[in-house]
């Protein structure tokens, strides 16, 4: 019974023993081998290396690659564990010899490790190599065998072997040594890089080559023997020459490679870049740095997006210049002053309101409010202008004109659902100057919002007339990422389809710069819509434009706000925006959105709908919303005596004898500066002396403006000059008396200047014609 139960006790202790080793074996190998700090790498869209980021430890180690190339693969077996696909993780035989060797030399000559064990080794850092840390080496090793495949063993070597200095893995050794991927190396680079792990302290590129080259040669000769390689192979593979030096890695769109560093650090990232795109990119930036740098113009930023994808083509943060002006600043998501490059939102915003036409004629004249003058770049005045050619134009005062005729908070309103993150404050912040680059922006914004345009036009072509609901969404940077543009809709995202198509026909008009000035003239030339906009203080240059297919967004200026003469958009940033255009494919103009367009008749002369006065009519087609707009206000039916040389009424001509006619009249002050641009405006005919009733007189101040405060300088005599008084009246041949703090000063008749001497404070000007109309404007003259 005692002999039982010792029996019985024994089979116990043995069991349990036996379940410990058992549990001790299977958990004795960490879940994860590595966890070294590794590189980002980003790749492009075809798996061309596009850049590195060098690991947190300054090594050059790459994530874990899967995959190992086959000539390497049958190198490193061949060099380092010939039976590697047949044992279970040691290998005897080796063992045996390598202990023999060992113990005759009394030290340790040779290691007889099967590519297994290295990986245990590699991943048990620091440990001292004793007889003691290889049984354990093997038997982790063996586990490891048990746990996953030979391939992935072998691509454990791959990934975490040195290769000499502070390279680690297979592909950073392929790209410092060779400059490529593993994939694309020769026999003689796999023998190369085969042998390396085996001493990399010793033999590396550039260093001991005599000892190098016998080592590579040995293993090419054992591929021949082994009937690996044939004799053409070998030949041509020993004849080939060592890497004397590291490569630097490639570093094609860094600033991209910072922004995925920020989400994906140690990460191996396949980007939507296209690497040819890039690299043209490139050159054309470098190009253009090199001409503006003459002018102290020292960063610059291009993004290009794939409308139809929404991904990322190509992304330059900024100009190939140096440190001092701030290389490493990624420009493309850093706010900058937009300039006018938000014109076009508010076109289309109007269009889509029902505020507007697309030719509508808006005032172009001197304008105040309150403090605030906006000025054209040009600094004249058109009088009026085509909605449409103000926008193709850029002129600055049309543009807050129809903004405040909007309203601001409207237009606010707009620009927030385009999500522009950096518009932070409410529309009173800004006031109207938000048109003109009162608020920031950024190039990554900017040309979201452009293609999201371009892809609602498509998408409505291309879904029957529907709308997407998620049309406004972030592009990506990752190949492997799709956009979700939503689910289809009736109802518009933001601005219907004919106003972005009106939108753009007006854009596609602007005058290319300097030698593209007649490239509409050219068959088969690109139809794109882009604008420009310059900051205030020439400290931001734009250029952003869009085709069917693709939008590209050109920044230019210095990254530390410093204003240049000549950083205009037109002059430095579109010749960017063309030359990245003409290496892309050609695309074919937008379809007509016809669905959400009406044609009706359209006052070619004011842009309005035709009124019963109107006399030259053309049919167009507009957007819906725009059969809101009022008739055309410009056009008078006029009477005239029968020479047609003065109007006149029933006061002092029979009915029947006179003659009508529509006539087009623009109010005063816009008729000043239209008709000198205007040459064929002809000014309303004058009542007949003999006529009575006539009271259709008006009065507009030119200068100064309303509540203007204003220096009068000195000549160099040390006189001060005169302030001129202007005036537009829409009977010029009237007499005007003019009153300054209700002293009579003079009269003009015809022309309506006059030059004064005010004293300084503040001052009011009365004017009176024949008539009895009157108008007066206050101003005040300061020391």
């Amino acid at each position: 019974m005692n002999r039982l139960n010792y029996y019985i006790k024994n089979n116990k202790v043995k069991s349990i023993l036996f379940v410990l080793i058992i549990t001790t074996y299977y958990f004795c190998l960490p879940n994860q081998l590595f966890k070294d700090p590794t590189a980002t790498i980003i790749t492009s869209e075809t798996n061309d290396l596009l850049g590195a980021q060098i690991a947190s430890d300054g090594q050059w180690r790459f994530p874990h690659n899967d995959s190992v190339p086959e000539k390497f693969k049958k190198c490193i077996i061949q060099f380092e564990d010939e039976y590697f696909y047949k044992h279970p993780g040691f290998n005897p035989v080796s063992m045996f010899k390598a202990l023999r060797e060992n113990l005759k030399s009394n030290g340790i000559k040779r290691g007889g490790s099967t590519i297994t064990q290295q990986v245990i080794r590699l991943s048990r850092k620091g440990q001292q190599r004793t007889y003691f840390e290889k049984l354990k080496e093997l038997i982790l090793a063996t586990r490891l065998e048990f746990r996953t495949s030979k391939e992935n063993i072998l691509a454990y070597y791959a990934s975490n072997a040195p290769f000499g200095g502070n390279v680690v893995g297979l592909d950073a050794a392929s790209w410092r040594y060779f400059n490529r991927s593993p994939y694309e190396l020769s026999w003689a680079e796999s023998a190369t890089l085969a042998v390396l792990p085996n001493a990399p302290s010793l033999i590396y590129p550039g260093k001991r080559q005599k000892r190098l080259l016998e080592k590579r040669n040995r293993l090419l000769k054992k591929l021949l023997q082994n009937g690996i390689i044939d004799t053409l192979t070998y030949d041509l593979s020993v004849a080939e020459s060592l890497p004397q030096k590291p490569f630097s890695l490639p570093q094609i769109a860094p600033h991209l490679l910072q922004r995925v560093a920020q989400n994906y650090h140690g990460e191996f990232v396949k980007t939507s870049i296209d690497k040819h795109l890039q690299e043209q990119t490139n050159y054309i930036v470098k190009t253009h740095y090199n001409q503006l740098s003459q002018n102290e113009i020292y960063n610059a930023a291009v993004l290009i997006l794939d409308v139809k994808t929404r991904k990322v083509m190509a992304y330059v943060g900024n100009a190939p210049t140096d440190k001092a002006h701030q290389n490493q600043v990624d420009i493309i998501n850093k706010p900058r002053s937009t300039g006018s490059i938000l014109k076009p939102f508010l076109y289309a915003a109007m269009l889509d309101s029902g505020d507007l036409l697309p030719n509508t004629l808006v005032a172009d004249v001197p304008t105040q409010f309150g403090n605030y003058t906006p000025e054209n770049f040009n600094t004249s005045y058109d009088g009026a202008v085509p909605a449409s050619r103000a926008l193709s134009r850029s002129l600055n005062v049309p543009a807050v004109r129809l903004l405040q005729q909007f309203g601001l908070d409207r237009f606010h309103h707009y620009l927030k659902q385009l999500e522009l993150k950096d518009l932070k404050y409410s529309a009173n912040h800004y006031g109207l100057s938000l048109v003109l680059g009162g608020a920031e922006s950024n190039l990554w914004d900017l040309c979201k919002s452009y293609a999201a345009m371009s892809s609602t036009l498509n998408h409505f072509s291309e879904s029957s007339s529907e709308y997407f609901e998620n049309e406004f969404c972030e592009p990506t940077l990752l190949a492997s990422e799709t956009v979700d543009f939503g689910k289809k809709t009736n109802d518009k995202t933001l601005f219907d389809a004919a106003s972005i198509y009106l939108t753009y026909e007006s854009m596609k008009n602007v005058n290319r710069p300097e030698s593209d000035e007649s490239w509409e003239f050219f068959d088969g030339s690109k139809q794109i819509a882009w604008k420009t906009g310059t900051s205030f203080g020439f400290r931001d240059a734009w250029a952003i434009g869009t085709t069917k297919d693709y939008v590209i967004g050109v920044w230019v200026g210095n990254a530390d706000g410093e204003g240049r003469p000549g950083l205009v958009g037109v002059q430095a940033a579109a010749p960017i925006l063309f030359d990245v255009f003409d290496i892309l494919p050609n695309s074919d103009w937008f379809a007509k959105p016809f669905d959400e367009m009406q044609e009706v008749s359209i006052c070619k002369l004011s842009g309005y709908r035709a009124s019963p006065n109107c006399d030259v009519v053309e049919e167009n087609y507009i957007q819906v919303s725009g059969l809101k707009t009022k008739p055309c206000p410009f056009h008078k039916l006029v009477h005239l005596d029968k020479s047609e040389t003065y109007q006149a009424n029933s006061s002092c001509e029979d009915v029947s004898n006179m003659i009508h006619k529509s006539w087009f009249v623009l109010p005063p002050l816009m008729a000043y500066y239209y008709k000198t641009k205007n040459p064929f405006y002809k000014p309303l005919p004058k009542f007949r002396e003999d006529c009575l009733g006539d009271t259709s007189i008006s009065i507009e101040f030119i200068y100064p403006k309303v509540n203007n405060t204003i220096f009068l300088p000195k000549d160099f005599d040390g006189k001060t000059n005169d302030l001129i008084l202007k005036l537009a009246h829409s009977k010029p041949e009237s007499t005007v008396f003019w009153y300054v703090d209700d002293t009579f000063v003079s009269s003009t008749k015809d022309i309506h200047e006059l030059g004064i001497k005010p004293q300084p404070g503040k001052h009011l000007i009365t004017v009176v014609d024949e008539f009895g109309n009157e108008a007066k404007r206050q101003f005040e003259i300061s020391n």
